[in-house]
């Protein structure tokens, strides 16, 4: 009777309703079991793995174990193996044979528990910080063509929260910068979890993962040594490890990029120059300096938007001629490509090239002259900016030499913005016109003019109305509304195309159509773009080319730089000179100064 009921008394740990006690009394004395029966119950039943539920479902809940573990596995090859660039993701990308995961089981398998658990946490924590980086990789290459740089570009995150509040709100900022952190912790607690998990399945089932393990690192060598593919892509890989050799590589370089850069901005071969002796060539002449947001090669060569584009600097050398202006063309390389006009704009204008944020900072907080501060220094010119994509106080300004800033509040615009642009191109061409420009007994103008119509996401888009009808630009909110709408737009990259091709247009149109109504014999204009557009546009080229045109009234100002052999007109040819952006502050002070022919 005691063997049986022995057999019937349910497992240590198992859910029980009756009291373990009853089974130590003989089965005659009944008396005993009854009154123990009352404690027995007042015991809180053992309900083991999530609240007894793995008891009560075996079956299901060893398919979880097991699932969690293979989510465990793939979570980790998923870190090792994608690509930090969206356009090399695919399906294939995902069947290859990691080193670094071969070398991370063999390491768990030789440490003791303890050390393996906390090993394979701290291991999770570093896989999670590597994906939050691709992750951060992939969205820079979206934007800037290049991966986020771990040096220079953390403050480029103050930037973007910047644009959250400008686009959201002050709660749409909040919000989403917590999202992002929450995100990131959930990152790294997973990953960890993940590895930890894995851990401790080797742990248990060492001798099966120790035999796989040499299995499959014989197999990576095979593979390896006979550049083994499967449908293009190297089946034995070693990508993760190269991807933190390269990381650690632009970390090193970008910590001794300081010392480098104050090496060359100590070289300017105008330093010393007397201020009578600059840019004498251009005495008595208004000029402008124009940067157009995005202008770049892609707008020209893309046979999905070169034919438009042609037609529009056709109609626009016209229109030049016919006030008798003539154009040379060439090709700049950017620093920048997506993004970053700043830095385009400092490296056009200091003759540096200006790469990264860090760079920017040392420039504007140095002494070096830029091309509009030595215009400022002659005296010969009052030097002026008009900046319509500046909202707050920009105390690099000064730095350029600007004698007067206009930015967006200064222009006296009252009409809606164009997504990003603040003013339109046509109505910051028209307010310079008013405020400097178009002023009698005024001394020449050097005007440094950013036209931001075709900053993205280049919807909606201004267009071009009858210059006496602008007025205080409230005209532009029915133009507003019958504009595109960007959520709808950026769902196609043919419509994102075709959309910043008309943006270029409006641009190119209010400059030209500017000079034809308002220019005159002693208006000099340089025009260029500062960088490429994001990849959706120029379909991930890697090619940094802007076009660069100078446009005279005074043939003597073109005969100056006739032996650049640059292309007539304000269409440079596919075979015009092509020079680092950089170069251009140099040649131009050279070719404008007294030692020129």
């Amino acid at each position: 009777m005691t063997e049986a009921k022995q057999a019937e008394s349910p497992e240590p740990g198992a859910d029980n309703d009756t009291a373990p006690a009853a089974d130590s009394a003989p089965a005659t004395d009944s008396a005993p079991a009854a009154d123990t029966a009352p404690a027995a119950d007042s015991t809180p039943p053992t309900r083991p793995g999530w609240f007894g539920w793995r008891r009560r479902y075996p079956l299901a809940a060893r398919v979880v174990r097991v699932g969690v573990h293979v989510l465990a596995a793939a979570l980790v090859l998923v870190v090792l193996l994608v690509p930090n660039r969206l356009d090399w993701i695919t399906v294939r990308s995902f069947f290859r044979l990691p080193v670094e995961g071969l070398f991370l089981a063999a390491l768990l398998l030789l440490l003791p528990s303890r050390a393996r658990k906390i090993t394979a946490g701290a291991l999770g924590v570093f896989l999670g910080l590597t994906a939050i980086l691709k992750c951060l990789d992939m969205g820079f290459r979206q934007t800037l063509a290049r991966p986020f740089d771990l040096v220079f570009d953390w403050v480029l995150l103050n930037d973007a929260a910047d644009w959250l509040k400008d686009s959201f709100g002050h709660t749409g900022e909040v919000l989403a910068v917590i999202g992002v952190i929450v995100l990131a912790v959930v990152v790294l607690v997973v990953s960890a979890l993940a590895m930890v998990r894995l851990a401790n399945l080797m742990g248990r089932h060492r001798s099966v993962t120790a035999r796989s393990t040499l299995v499959l690192g014989v197999a990576w060598i095979i593979c390896f040594t006979m550049g083994v593919q499967f449908g293009g892509v190297t089946v034995a890989t070693k990508g993760y490890a190269q991807y933190l050799s390269n990381r650690v590589q632009y970390v090193r370089e970008g910590l001794g990029d300081a010392d480098v850069f104050k090496k060359q901005m100590a070289v300017d071969a105008f330093a010393k120059t007397p201020p009578d002796q600059l840019l004498t060539g251009l005495r008595g002449k208004d000029v402008m300096f124009t940067f157009i947001e995005s202008y770049g090669r892609v707008a020209i060569d893309d046979p999905s938007m070169g034919p438009e584009l042609d037609k529009t600097l056709q109609e626009g050398d016209a229109r030049l001629r016919s006030a008798g202006f003539a154009a040379r063309s060439g090709w700049l390389r950017s620093p920048v490509t997506g993004a970053g006009s700043w830095l385009a704009h400092s490296t056009f204008l200091s003759g540096l090239w200006v790469k990264n944020q860090q760079r920017y900072r040392t420039l504007t907080t140095s002494d070096r002259s830029t091309l509009t501060s030595y215009f400022q220094k002659t005296g010969a010119w009052r030097t002026v900016g008009i900046v319509p994509g500046v909202r707050k106080s920009w105390p690099e300004g000064k730095y350029f030499g600007l004698d007067h800033i206009y930015d967006s509040t200064h222009l006296g615009y009252e009409g809606p913005y164009f997504s990003w642009t603040p003013v339109p191109d046509q109505f910051s061409l028209e307010a310079f016109q008013k405020l400097e420009h178009g002023k009698k007994n005024r001394d020449p103008i050097m005007a440094e003019i950013i036209l931001a119509s075709s900053h993205n996401p280049w919807s909606p888009i201004a267009h071009m109305i009858d210059w006496k009808d602008l007025g205080n630009g409230k005209v532009f909110y029915k133009i507003k509304k019958e504009g595109t709408n960007p959520t709808q737009v950026w769902k196609s990259a043919k419509r994102v195309r075709t959309e910043y091709r008309k943006a270029i247009q409006y641009s190119l149109d209010s400059l030209t159509q500017w000079m034809q109504r308002y220019g005159d014999k002693n208006t000099v204009l340089v025009f260029l773009g500062d960088h490429q557009p994001v990849p959706t546009v120029t379909g991930g080229s890697a090619n940094r080319d802007v076009p660069v045109t100078i446009v005279a009234h005074d043939p003597k100002v073109l005969d100056r730089v006739a032996d650049w052999g640059w292309t007539d007109g304000i269409k440079p040819a596919d075979d015009a000179p092509e020079w680092t952006m950089n170069k251009f502050r140099d040649r131009f002070m050279t070719a404008y100064g007294p030692q020129s022919k």
